[in-house]
C-alpha cells in the first residue's frame, strides 16, 4: 500500500484505472450486447427495457454509491494507518449491504407494474416490462454481495483481481443471453426473461469469484463476524458518503423517466432512440468512470495520510485520461452514428431520429470530464455533498428545465440540446466546487 504514496502518479493511476476500464469496458459491451439479442426480439422488448432502465438504473444506483462509502472509508483508514477500523467498516458494509439487497428485491418487485402504466398503456409493453423485472431483481442481494466485495478490494488496490472477477460475471452473462433468450441447445426459449435471468447469473458468478478469491488469496483488509453489527459512528460514516454517492447515481433515473415523458409527447421513437442512447453512452462512461474507479482510492489514501498536494496531481492526472475516453467517444458519435442507431433497429426513421441525436448530445461529450473527474475526486475525499451538488446539476437542476423549454421551442431535437449546455454549464461549476472542496 505504501506505493499510493510514493510512485509516479500516471504510472499508478494506469495500474489503478487501467483494470478497471477493461473490465467497464467488457460491461459496456455486455450492456450493447444485451440489448441487441432483446432488440433482435421485437422494438416493443426495446422499449420496454428502455422503460425499466430507471427503477434498475436506480437500484443498482443505491447499491454501487453505498459501495463507493466502503471503498472511501476503508481508503481512508488504510492511509491513516488503522487497520481495526478499515476491518469494521467493510465488516458491516457486508451486513448493511445484504439488508439493502433484501429490502430491494421486495421493492423493485412491487412497485415495477405501478412503475410501467406511468408511460405506456401498452399490454405488451408492460408485460414485457414486468416478466424482466420480477427475474432480475430477484438477484439483487447478489448484485449487493459482487458490488461490497468489488468496492472493498479496490480499495486495497487489489484491481487485477476485482478485473478477473467482473470479466467472469460479464462473460458468462454475454454467452448465456443468446442461449437463453431463444433456448439454444436444450435451454428453453425464455425471450425477455432468460436475458434477466442472463444478468442474475452473471452477478452471482462475479460474487462468487469474489468469496474464492477472497479464500485462497486473502486481501489485507477482513471480513469479520464479531464485526458486523452495525455501529452509529461507522454507519454513519459509511452513509455519509454512500447516500450523496448512491443519490448521484440515482440521479439519471429521474432525468432518464422525466426525459421519457418529454419524448413520449412527441412519438415513441424518441423514447426509443433515448433508451439506446443510454445504452451507448455506457461505452464510454463506464470506462471513464474505470479511472475514476482507480483513482478513488488513491484519492482516499493519500488524503488519509496528509499528502494533499499528491491528491491534486491525482486529479489533474484523471481529469486528463478521462478527456481522452470521452474525446475518442465525441469522434465515433460525429463520423458513425447511423451506424451505431443501426445496430438496434432497421427502421429508417428512427435510425435518422438517433442519427441527430447522438451527434447533438456528442458536443457535450468532453467538457463532461470535468464533472466526471470532479465529482469522483470529492467521493475519494470523503465530500459526498459536493459530490451530489455536481450530479444535482447534470442530472435535474440545469438538463430537466432546459430539456423541456427548449423542446417547446424547437421539438424534440431540444431535449437532446439540452445535455451539451448542461454539461458545458456544469463543468464550471463543479470546478469551482473542487477547488473550493479540497481546501478545506
Amino acid at each position: 500500500m505504501k506505493n499510493m504514496k510514493t510512485e509516479n502518479v500516471l504510472k499508478l493511476i494506469l495500474k489503478m484505472g487501467m483494470p478497471m476500464v477493461i473490465s467497464m469496458m467488457v460491461n459496456s459491451l455486455y450492456n450493447i450486447v444485451d440489448s441487441l439479442f432483446v432488440a433482435k426480439m421485437s422494438e416493443n422488448a426495446m422499449t420496454a427495457l428502455s422503460l425499466v432502465f430507471p427503477i434498475q438504473n436506480l437500484i443498482s444506483s443505491i447499491m454501487i454509491g453505498f459501495g463507493i462509502g466502503i471503498n472511501a472509508v476503508v481508503s481512508f483508514y488504510l492511509g491513516a494507518g488503522d487497520r481495526k477500523r478499515a476491518d469494521k467498516a467493510a465488516s458491516q458494509g457486508l451486513f448493511l449491504g445484504t439488508v439493502h439487497g433484501l429490502v430491494f428485491t421486495v421493492i423493485g418487485i412491487t412497485v415495477m407494474p405501478w412503475f410501467l402504466r406511468m408511460f405506456t398503456d401498452d399490454s405488451e409493453i408492460l408485460s414485457l416490462g414486468v416478466q424482466y423485472t420480477n427475474v432480475a431483481f430477484a438477484f439483487s442481494v447478489a448484485l449487493s454481495w459482487e458490488l461490497v466485495f468489488e468496492k472493498t478490494f479496490q480499495a486495497v488496490g487489489r484491481m487485477t483481481a476485482s478485473m478477473v472477477c467482473m470479466l467472469a460475471g460479464c462473460i458468462v452473462n454475454i454467452i448465456l443471453d443468446p442461449v437463453l433468450i431463444f433456448g439454444l441447445g436444450p435451454a428453453p426459449r425464455m425471450g425477455i426473461e432468460g436475458a434477466a435471468l442472463a444478468t442474475g447469473i452473471g452477478q452471482s458468478v462475479c460474487a462468487i469469484a469474489y468469496i474464492i478469491l477472497y479464500i485462497v488469496k486473502p486481501i489485507s483488509v477482513k471480513y469479520k463476524k464479531e464485526y458486523m453489527i452495525p455501529q452509529k459512528d461507522m454507519c454513519k460514516r459509511l452513509y455519509a458518503i454512500g447516500i450523496p454517492a448512491s443519490l448521484s447515481l440515482a440521479l439519471p433515473s429521474l432525468l432518464i423517466s422525466a426525459l421519457n415523458v418529454i419524448l413520449a409527447a412527441f412519438s415513441q421513437t424518441y423514447v426509443f432512440v433515448l433508451g439506446v442512447y443510454y445504452k451507448l453512452q455506457t461505452f464510454l462512461y463506464l470506462p471513464a468512470n474505470g479511472i475514476v474507479q482507480g483513482m478513488r482510492p488513491l484519492i482516499g489514501y493519500n488524503y488519509g495520510a496528509g499528502e494533499h498536494k499528491r491528491v491534486e496531481e491525482i486529479y489533474r492526472t484523471s481529469l486528463v485520461l478521462v478527456a481522452l475516453i470521452m474525446a475518442a467517444g465525441t469522434i465515433l458519435c460525429f463520423v458513425f452514428p447511423g451506424e451505431l442507431i443501426g445496430l438496434f433497429t432497421t427502421n429508417a426513421d428512427t435510425i435518422s431520429a438517433g442519427r441527430t441525436a447522438l451527434r447533438i448530445i456528442g458536443l457535450g461529450f468532453i467538457v463532461s470530464s470535468v464533472s466526471v473527474a470532479s465529482s469522483g475526486a470529492l467521493e475519494g475525499l470523503g465530500k459526498g455533498g459536493p459530490s451530489l451538488v455536481i450530479s444535482a446539476l447534470r442530472y435535474v437542476a440545469v438538463i430537466i428545465p432546459a430539456a423541456f423549454i427548449l423542446s417547446r421551442i424547437i421539438g424534440a431535437a431540444g431535449v437532446w440540446h439540452a445535455f451539451w449546455i448542461t454539461e458545458l454549464i456544469t463543468a464550471v461549476v463543479s470546478f469551482y466546487i473542487f477547488v473550493r472542496s479540497k481546501s478545506k
